[in-house]
């Protein structure tokens, strides 16, 4: 398998105590490809859903990382600590007040952040202040003033209550920190929180039922099963299946493979979906030979089409 001609998404199902870094080392080496990326940080207790990006297939790795994603988190109540999740130091909270708590109690607390909300990030994350991580300036002992952020809830369930344990499934927007959140929840039912368990399920079209395990690329890696790991590999269009498609034709071939802008009556067929109102429309584009090419952004008002990104 030579370094330069693999290119595509593997979903890998990530396992506990493994970085997102890790991951992504294991991959380039079993795939022997150098050029190779994650699509959104797990903590390393996390585990589900970590697509990982391969040759060409990196230019989207920004794009996979502003998607919505969908989590299932265990709350545990009646303990707060400074990590916002079980692997950090005890800071507090009340066990006694867990007992009194309600169902309905409980279910208003975790419905009462559907929608946009403001959510300040946690000292132990990635995030920069003044040019350092938040999470090497919390392990010096110091705790700064972080801004709040606009992040949007787009579904929260509860799913079971076990208490002290709530399981909840969250369908959040990209920055959506879901160690704040159980700490949140925990604060407003006056007992506490931190994050017990968290499960990624679902990011864009990789979901954990498609997910593959590193054991499982390690094992066919060592066997010689070359075809069946290649099989892993989704082409870097899944991640546009939902924006149409459109195919050159032989005469405008040499224009897409410059990346130059391309005209209505460049494409095999007529686009049947620019007479919308709206300003613009993306559209998958492919090679007169069937290959995926690039994504194009259709200018309703010029009547052109214009590269957003090429493959």
């Amino acid at each position: 398998m030579p370094d330069s001609g693999i290119n595509g998404i593997l979903n890998i199902s990530k396992e506990a105590g493994y970085t997102s870094f890790d991951v992504v080392a294991v991959v380039r080496g079993v795939y022997r490809q150098r050029k190779s990326g994650h699509t959104g940080t797990l903590d390393p207790m996390a585990t589900g859903v970590l697509p990982v990006a391969l040759g060409k297939a990196t230019k989207v790795c920004g794009m996979i990382t502003d998607w919505d994603k969908e989590y299932i988190a265990e709350l545990l109540l009646g303990k707060t600590t400074d990590t916002l999740d079980i692997t950090g130091e005890v800071t507090g909270g009340d066990p006694d007040v867990v007992s009194s708590l309600s169902e309905a109690q409980i279910r208003d607390a975790v419905n009462a952040y559907l929608g946009e909300i403001d959510q300040i990030p946690p000292m132990y994350s990635a995030l920069k202040k003044d040019g350092r991580r938040l999470y090497d300036i919390a392990r010096s002992g110091q705790v700064v003033e972080r801004e709040s952020r606009k992040v949007t809830i787009h579904r929260i369930e509860v799913l079971d209550i076990s208490l002290p344990v709530v399981k909840i499934k969250v369908l959040c927007s990209k920055g959506t920190y879901i160690r704040t959140l159980c700490d949140d929840i925990g604060r407003d039912l006056g007992c506490g929180g931190c994050m017990q368990s968290l499960v990624r399920s679902k990011v864009g079209p990789f979901t954990l039922d498609n997910a593959v395990s590193l054991d499982d690329i390690r094992n066919l890696r060592d066997e010689g099963r070359e075809d069946e790991l290649m099989g892993y590999l989704m082409s870097i269009d899944t991640v546009f299946e939902d924006i149409p498609s459109l195919t050159v034709s032989d005469e405008a071939e040499k224009k897409l493979r410059n990346g130059n802008k391309l005209l209505p009556e460049d494409f095999t067929q007529a686009p049947s979906d620019i007479s919308s109102s709206s300003d613009k429309k993306e559209f998958r584009i492919y090679h007169c030979d069937g290959s995926f090419a690039a994504v194009y952004e259709f200018d309703f008002a010029q009547v052109l089409f214009s590269p957003v990104k090429m493959f």
